[in-house]
């Protein structure tokens, strides 16, 4: 045990050794530097030494034994704090409970990510050929609540680089609780909801969720769409109300999902539209590829009558090799992904190919990423596609973005 550490152990207690019986260990006589520190200690309880009469003060400690010392330490009150978050796994192998005091000097987290986007879109049709540039900045704040509960907060700010009208500005985009209740794991708030693998949506909703499992999990959600999308020419409209559930499997190599989500109330500032969507579908990953594929339907209506206008089923495929990890100065990925999707099949789907304001869109896209130093990733990517509600509207866009987390 080095000299600093015991003295620093035995100050911790906050009494002195004059309080307790003689040093009953041999190896340490009256007058050993650390005679009185290692006195307080044994008389505490924290050391016990080797069981021969020694205290083996020249001896290695194992990180082990260290967190012995330190859980009784930490049942006689001294104040070990640093030491505690050190040997936490230890400490948890012993049963010994150091969440709250790794809460007391770390119970927020700030995180954040930087976006600089450029894409250039070569329009067709009704579809204006242009080019844009933006910057993104998010703030993500986490913090315990205890020892089953958070609570997340996002602030964003965006930046039109096209023009000098002040039209960026921030605002609090997430703002949830995560947790377990029961056997069930809940995210409650204004969250990023992410439906059949964003095919049907991915943006933020008001609502609550629960998933119930492990490999298996069966998923249930219910709330409110954001207001921030477009469908059928209408930007600016409401996602509506939803609710539904679905179930996913996560069996190593292999996946699969299936599901259902019904949407009420939808472009309610200028219609009464409503559209209920299921999905099949499944993956598998073989070496450094990935595989997925998905089926949807959808059923939409407006006042009533149904938009026969609109496909009402497709289909979606992708494929990946490796992938560009943030931690990883150098590592890298491809991917390629074809959509052939209705316009009753989505919301507001995740792709940053254009589709067409809930059109329906058919297309591909390719790309690549990069990680071109620890937490700076570039990706490149290229997209066709059309609309299927108007065939002659077609956009084709190049979109390059470095992002920057920290």
């Amino acid at each position: 045990m080095k000299k600093s550490l015991v003295l620093a152990m035995a100050m911790a207690l906050g009494v002195t050794a004059s309080a307790y019986a003689a040093n009953p260990f041999s190896d340490v006589p009256a007058g050993h530097w650390a005679y009185d520190s290692v006195n307080k200690l044994a008389a505490a309880g924290i050391v016990d030494g080797y069981g021969n009469g020694t205290f083996g003060g020249d001896r290695l400690m194992t990180r082990y034994e260290m967190a012995q010392i330190v859980a009784k330490a930490m049942a006689k009150g001294a104040n070990v704090d640093r030491l505690a978050a050190e040997f936490a796994d230890e400490l948890d192998s012993l049963g010994v409970r150091v969440a709250a005091l790794e809460k007391k000097s770390d119970n927020v987290k700030i995180t954040g990510e930087f976006r600089a986007l450029y894409t250039d879109n070569d329009g067709r049709g009704n579809i204006v050929d242009c080019h844009s540039g933006s910057l993104r900045s998010r703030i993500w704040i986490t913090g315990q609540i205890n020892d089953d509960w958070k609570y997340v907060g996002m602030l964003q700010n965006e930046q039109d680089l096209n023009n000098d009208v002040a039209d960026e500005g921030t605002s609090f985009q997430r703002a949830y609780v995560e947790g377990k209740l029961g056997g069930l794991d809940v995210t409650a708030g204004r969250y990023n909801a992410f439906f059949a693998d964003g095919n049907i949506y991915d943006n933020r909703a008001d609502g609550v969720e629960v998933a119930y499992g492990d490999k298996i999990k069966i998923i249930g959600a219910a709330g409110k769409a954001t207001d921030d999308i477009d469908k059928l020419g209408f930007s600016g409209t409401t996602g509506g109300s939803y609710a539904g559930a679905a179930v996913v499997a996560d069996l190593g190599n292999f996946n699969a999902s299936a599901g259902y989500y019904n949407f009420k109330d939808i472009m309610a500032k200028h219609s009464d539209a409503d559209n209920a969507i299921w999905f099949v579908g499944a993956g598998t990953s073989f070496g450094d590829f990935g595989l997925n594929a998905m089926y949807l339907k959808g059923d939409a209506s407006v006042n009533g009558t149904d938009l026969d206008f609109l496909d009402d089923d497709g289909w979606t495929v992708g494929l990946t090799f490796k992938g560009a990890e943030a931690a990883e100065k150098g590592s890298w990925g491809l991917f390629a992904n074809y959509y052939d999707l209705g316009g009753q099949t989505y919301i507001a789907h995740t792709t940053d190919a254009d589709t067409f304001d809930g059109e329906g869109f058919k297309g591909y896209g390719v790309g690549a990423n990069y990680t071109v130093a620890k937490n700076m990733v570039l990706t490149a990517a290229y997209y066709d596609t059309k609309s299927k509600l108007h065939t002659s509207d077609k956009d084709k866009i190049i979109w390059t973005d470095l992002t920057v987390t920290f």
